[in-house]
């Protein structure tokens, strides 16, 4: 009997359950000796003082996140929380048993020559080392603010607890600045000028140009205009005081003083960072990652540094952090795999064949490009601005969108 191969997946995200599913669903039939072990992250607290509950009770941090739709779910009243989180256990439960295995943990440490992952868990032995042939790091990036629910960070209560607060705040709000200018915080202006007009929402850009100089910058900027946004560009926020020391306005009952960078002052009742992203990889070894701190990969996905290890999303970010670009890449992961399973040559892993560039500015509009080619209002809000993808939530958990 062949000796079983083990791929781990590192991430329960959009890569991590893109590439399990894929494997589960297509590469199992025809290699019936594979098991995929699925790693999710859990944040140190629940580490720390993991919850009581009974065996049969699901973890509350198995939860997949439609992130695409935090810059709505901040929006009080319009989003229900199980439209952008599932549960992932459910939908792994149907592949053969022992093909598959759900470990919630934090990756610690990989020993690549041992071909080894030191997982730190929430369960009673706290820490586990986990064996692979095969290992996908899909371990993304978290905001460079943990406070704010633009990723996943922490365990499913205390992001429903992030999403819940920073809607009430928005919702007692009636100035509002937003520090970034890329599509996160151009769409979360946009949603709360959209669903509150009297509010005075700002949006600072430090560069010239919105969503890093793209060329539907212009367009996005009329679009916020119609709204009411108060656009700054060229000017960042180099200090934030608020009563209670965290720069959210929420402290004290007093207002948070926002110091920037043209010498002017803004008085603010929130003040919501959205820029940065800090890849998860502190894990990996050093020569796995490039100077900015991401994982080094090849044209097939490959970490340099490595055998039968490879990487995608944002922990990756090439050419950039993107909904379509893991999507892509972690198909050509899954069929790579499988081509190594098979004793045969990998294929070069291409980015989707067209460049496609969509933000939405409310529930109503949007501006975007399919290539070199704007795309109309209309479109952007039909096949974005609508639902910004929420239907996807369970197609992911369920592996029905591949």
């Amino acid at each position: 009997m062949p000796p079983q191969k083990t791929v781990v997946v590192l991430g329960g995200s959009l890569g991590g359950l893109a590439v399990t599913h894929r494997l589960l669903k297509y590469t199992l039939p025809h290699e019936p000796d594979l098991k995929v072990i699925l790693v999710s992250k859990v944040s140190r607290r629940a580490i720390q003082h993991p919850p009581r509950r009974s065996r049969l009770t699901l973890p509350q941090n198995s939860h997949f996140y439609w992130a695409i739709a935090s810059v709505r779910a901040v929006i009080p009243r319009v989003v229900q929380d199980e439209e952008l989180l599932q549960p992932i256990a459910p939908g792994l439960a149907q592949y053969p048993p022992g093909s598959v295995e759900f470990v919630l943990g934090a990756a610690t440490g990989l020993d690549p020559l041992a071909k080894t992952v030191r997982v730190s868990t929430a369960a009673a032995d706290g820490e586990r080392s986990i064996a692979y042939d095969y290992l996908v790091v899909a371990t993304g990036a978290d905001a460079a603010e943990p406070r704010m629910p633009w990723k996943a960070a922490g365990t499913y209560d205390e992001l429903i607890a992030s999403l819940h607060a920073t809607a009430a705040r928005i919702g007692a709000a009636s100035h509002v600045v937003v520090a970034g200018g890329g599509p996160t915080g151009v769409e979360v202006a946009a949603e709360i000028k959209y669903e509150f007009p009297a509010k005075t929402v700002v949006l600072l850009n430090a560069g010239a140009e919105l969503v890093g100089g793209d060329s539907t910058a212009g367009c996005i900027e009329r679009e916020l205009g119609k709204l009411g946004v108060d656009v700054r560009k060229s000017v960042r926020a180099d200090k934030v005081d608020a009563g209670d020391g965290d720069g959210d306005g929420d402290g004290d009952g007093g207002k948070t003083r926002v110091m920037l960078s043209s010498g002017e002052e803004l008085l603010t009742d929130l003040y919501l960072p959205t820029t940065g992203l800090v890849p998860n990889t502190a894990f990996l070894p050093a020569d796995f990652l490039n100077e900015r701190r991401y994982v080094d990969v090849d044209e097939y996905m490959r970490v340099r540094a490595a055998q039968n290890v490879w990487a995608i999303g944002d922990v990756v970010s090439k050419p950039r952090a993107s909904y379509m670009n893991t999507d892509a890449h972690a198909a050509g992961v899954a069929k790579n795999i499988g081509l190594v399973l098979q004793g045969k040559d990998q294929q070069a892993v291409k980015d989707p064949p067209v460049d496609i560039f969509i933000c939405t500015t409310g529930r109503g509009r949007g501006a975007g490009r399919f290539g070199p080619i704007p795309i109309p209002s209309l479109v952007v809000w039909a096949i974005k601005g609508r639902t910004l993808g929420m239907e996807r939530t369970p197609k992911y958990v369920n592996g029905t969108m591949w």
